[in-house]
């Protein structure tokens, strides 16, 4: 039997509420394991959970009627085959106040699966759960009543991460999707004309959905970036003006600091700090303006400059994770170039922020406050995963992978972007240096 206990600032009230709601288990499942939520249990009581690993092998998790005691224990138990003829699982987890700001949450497991692989899983959701509840936390001091959020791009990385986080803190999420909606939960969207009552009921808009950048930087990929950004922020930005009741008071908008340029050097980069130059910068640059129209009548409109987003699920992390396991990791051209990074879970709060503040408004850069060079960066990951990092990789590389721009504008892009906005307003990063972001996102103890 594996056993593991932590204490978390957070009455037992709200760490019940919160394992109750949806979206709980993708906010505790490891990034770093090939496993994938299908659905979540729809009580605690007596619901079932199915996850699918490699292989199409289905992991369901059933929960145990005799096992619960609400507000003090629920229990699930792996009930699918084959998995339950050769692996046992069953999992009890308890609750118990310490006193009225603090609660102790016990995870028992019974299984033959090895106490160091537990150990790590168990760390991480430990960190995720008290982390995910002071945000909430402090989100529900800037405004105390859920909100009812439509979202774009609601399936990629962040989107997926993000609907997850809100539900699971008791907000309802509106998913804004391009095909024919399959639950309750979902919206048509037509992102050249959207339907007059898309945003109906919707307290704020996030709007993140795009193209995505990575890719040769040929005439229809560049194409593919512009076009589906500035038209469509225009259209949504126009019917959020609209206003009326029921209609977003708050707009939400992915940006980049791609805003900058490429190569700004040494410069320290602040929201105030001057647009660069290039083909990103451009794009960027009218992404942000196509927001005008409701900026004009009176809606918050902030738009979140995001750096290179550090998930094990996917992005550049993933792939430069494969790259340094297998010894082929190291720095890119000179390594001089700035990384601006943010961990996934950080860029959430930078968005849950957004939502509730209602100081915050305009251009926020969601960097961590410590900003590395790109051979720092690969001796970190090297560290963290215990693997040499002595294989440079020739700007010739990405010259040829992404095309001459491509690799200016991408691979060998440098900014030494700062979060000013957010620091000033004393805004709390769950990671402000690389190493420990990196150790909970791969699920590396020290």
């Amino acid at each position: 039997m594996y056993q593991t206990s932590d204490i978390v600032d957070a009455p037992l009230a709200d760490v019940w509420a919160w394992h109750t709601r949806p979206g709980v288990l993708q906010r505790l499942a490891p990034p770093w394991q090939p496993v994938r939520v299908d659905a979540e249990a729809g009580s605690l009581r007596d619901g079932a959970a199915v996850l699918t690993l490699p292989g199409g092998i289905r992991w369901v998790a059933t929960h145990q009627a005799d096992g619960y005691l609400p507000r003090r224990r629920f229990v699930d138990r792996l009930t699918s085959w084959p998995l339950a003829s050769i692996l046992a699982w069953r999992h009890e987890h308890l609750f118990s106040d310490i006193d009225v700001d603090r609660t102790e949450v016990t995870d028992r497991v019974h299984t033959r699966i090895p106490d160091r692989l537990l150990r790590t899983m168990f760390a991480y959701r430990q960190r995720q759960l008290a982390d995910d509840l002071a945000a909430h936390r402090w989100a529900s001091l800037l405004h105390t009543a859920p909100l009812t959020v439509a979202v774009t791009g609601s399936s990629g990385l962040v989107g997926t991460a993000l609907c997850a986080m809100l539900t699971s803190g008791g907000h309802r999420v509106i998913r804004l999707v391009r095909r024919e909606p399959s639950t309750g939960g979902e919206r048509r969207w037509n992102p050249l004309d959207p339907h007059p009552d898309l945003l109906d009921g919707a307290d704020a808009l996030i709007h993140l959905a795009g193209e995505p950048i990575t890719g040769r930087f040929d005439a229809g990929h560049k194409a593919a970036i512009r076009d589906s950004r500035i038209a469509p922020t225009d259209r949504l930005a126009r019917l959020a003006a609209r206003g009326g009741p029921g209609h977003p008071v708050a707009l939400v908008c992915a940006s980049a600091v791609g805003i900058y340029g490429p190569d700004r050097r040494e410069e320290i980069l602040t929201e105030d700090s001057e647009r660069g130059d290039g083909f990103l910068a451009d794009v960027v640059a009218a992404w942000e303006q196509a927001a005008d129209p409701a900026r004009q009548r009176g809606l918050r409109v902030v738009h979140v400059r995001t750096g290179i987003v550090q998930s094990a699920a996917g992005g550049s992390l993933r792939l430069l994770r494969l790259l340094f396991e297998t010894g082929l990791g190291g720095r890119l051209g000179d390594g001089q170039q700035w990384t601006p990074w943010i961990g996934l879970d950080d860029l959430l709060d930078v968005y849950l922020r957004a939502l509730v503040d209602p100081h915050l408004l305009g251009p926020v850069n969601a960097v961590a406050p410590e900003a590395v060079r790109n051979a720092a960066f690969s001796r970190v990951l090297a560290r963290v995963l215990c693997r040499p990092a002595i294989v440079p990789v020739p700007s010739l590389g990405p010259r040829l992978l992404l095309g001459q721009e491509g690799a200016a504008e991408l691979a060998l892009a440098g900014q030494r972007a700062v979060p000013d906005r957010l620091t000033d307003m004393g805004h709390h990063f769950r990671f402000t240096t690389l190493e420990p972001a990196l150790r909970h996102l791969l699920g590396r103890l020290p």
